[in-house]
């Protein structure tokens, strides 16, 4: 989880240490937390009567995302994930598509991971054609909250950072608004999986690609390992097992076209809320 390595000082997360990660993830990729992503985001573009052509699939890990009959193009910050997906290596706020290119741009998985988390969502919007549509899926506040309690227990005395700030669900429909999208909506979802031990969920962070990637984290000890396990045992249910929380945040936005619904202008109501209330004669 930890390391050390040099860093750009203005940004949250190490580049070339999530790069890193994700091909290493890429050998042994444990998946069920984006599937289960995947899932929602099919669910909410089933909502939705029309049919996309071009697609972007912004960190697709190895692939997953399918929608019949379009062209799917594919990044990932991972030379191997990028590879596995027959895609192009790129960052997500950094990638290279020009404006308008596409009718349908799914981000699963990765947006908690992202430095330039507004400029990754405005590269987004600027790549989507007039009404085309965003439909993305994140680990959001709340995420590896006995995680978080078992190593602050761990390292009382003095606890180191270890786990990326989260976003909420408020902040992400913030976020999507600042982006220039239409009709934003967030929500969230609780995907609680139980564990045997601390030990198997560090297992599956690292085969998500979900560890710590913040610079100059110290390291860990096995001393800090061993009190983190206790704290987490701890909390189990007589069964012996731990629940962990993933919270997951799902955003829908439009890009702005001229034939999407508009809230009306304040003051132009021809009727007084007290008028609608009165009860008719």
């Amino acid at each position: 989880m930890p390391h050390n390595g040099p860093s750009d000082s203005s940004e949250i997360f190490d580049r070339a240490l999530r790069r890193k990660r994700r091909d290493r993830a890429a050998r042994r990729y444990e998946g069920f937390v984006r599937e289960h992503m995947l899932e929602g985001i099919q669910d909410r573009l089933a909502a939705v009567t029309r049919a996309f052509g071009d697609v972007l699939d912004l960190g697709s890990f190895g692939g997953g995302f399918a929608l019949p009959g379009a062209r799917i193009t594919r990044i990932d910050a991972g030379a191997r994930f990028a590879t596995m997906a027959g895609g192009i290596q790129a960052d997500e706020d950094r990638h290279p598509f020009p404006e308008a290119s596409f009718d349908l741009v799914v981000s699963v998985g990765v947006l908690d991971q992202i430095n330039d988390v507004p400029g990754a969502l405005a590269l987004a919007r600027r790549a989507l054609r007039p009404d085309g549509l965003f439909l993305g899926a994140f680990l959001g506040a709340g995420t590896l909250a006995t995680l978080r309690g078992a190593f602050l227990k761990a390292e009382a005395e003095r606890p180191a950072a270890r786990f990326h700030p989260q976003i909420d669900v408020r902040a992400a429909g913030d976020l999507l608004t600042r982006a220039g999208f239409a009709l934003p909506v967030a929500d969230v979802e609780t995907l609680t999986v139980r564990y045997g031990s601390m030990f198997s969920l560090l297992h599956d962070l690292r085969g998500m690609a979900a560890t710590n990637l913040l610079p100059g984290t110290p390291p860990l000890t096995r001393d800090t390992l061993a009190r983190a396990a206790e704290a987490f045992a701890e909390r189990a249910d007589p069964d012996g097992r731990t629940a962990e929380r993933f919270e997951i945040v799902y955003l829908t936005g439009w890009a702005p076209d001229e034939s999407q619904p508009r809230p009306a202008r304040r003051g132009s109501a021809t009727t007084s809320l007290a008028e609608a209330l009165r009860p008719k004669q």
